[in-house]
């Protein structure tokens, strides 16, 4: 919706609700966006090579799923910056210490980090530079731990949007 204002403007709460349960069904079934994946169960969540592809359909630009790693997490969080700061939203795992659990996303620059919307609260919320580094995240509930960012990584291809 922040990419299509034309679709935007066909949802209501309603609508809405459908459009994430029709995704989310996409998202978890046997092929995604015209390509063929590993099974996942759907209580797990969202796979998050399906939001890749998601991302690169909806966009018109190629997204990856990158791993935060433990030494990495400055770099990582440079990259959601500069890409939400050139307005393209970036899908972010979070979790506990020992599982990724559930996907918000960043959607634009703050002072001091990014805001990032949480669909299990509906709203938005700042996810500081610090926080995010520290492996220590305080504004999603129990899942305190980044794991999978999935940011633009490649040129727009010329398309519209495909819903």
């Amino acid at each position: 919706m922040l990419l299509d204002p034309a679709y935007a403007a066909t949802q209501n709460p309603e609508v809405f609700a459908t459009s994430v349960l029709a995704l989310h069904r996409q998202l978890t079934g046997p092929s995604a966006f015209g390509r063929a994946q590993l099974p996942w169960p759907r209580a797990l969540g969202t796979p998050p090579w399906a939001v890749a592809r998601a991302m690169t359909s909806f966009t018109g630009r190629r997204h990856r799923t990158r791993t935060v790693r433990l030494g990495g997490r400055s770099a990582t969080f440079a990259e959601v910056a500069a890409a939400v700061g050139e307005g393209h939203p970036v899908p972010i795992y979070v979790g506990s210490t020992w599982l990724p659990r559930h996907v918000v996303l960043a959607v634009a620059p703050t002072s001091d980090g990014v805001d990032v919307y949480n669909p299990s609260q509906g709203a938005i919320a700042e996810l500081t530079r610090a926080a995010f580094e520290a492996g220590a995240l305080t504004t999603f509930g129990r899942w305190t731990t980044p794991w999978f960012t999935v940011p633009p990584t490649g040129p727009v291809r010329g398309h519209l949007p495909a819903r």
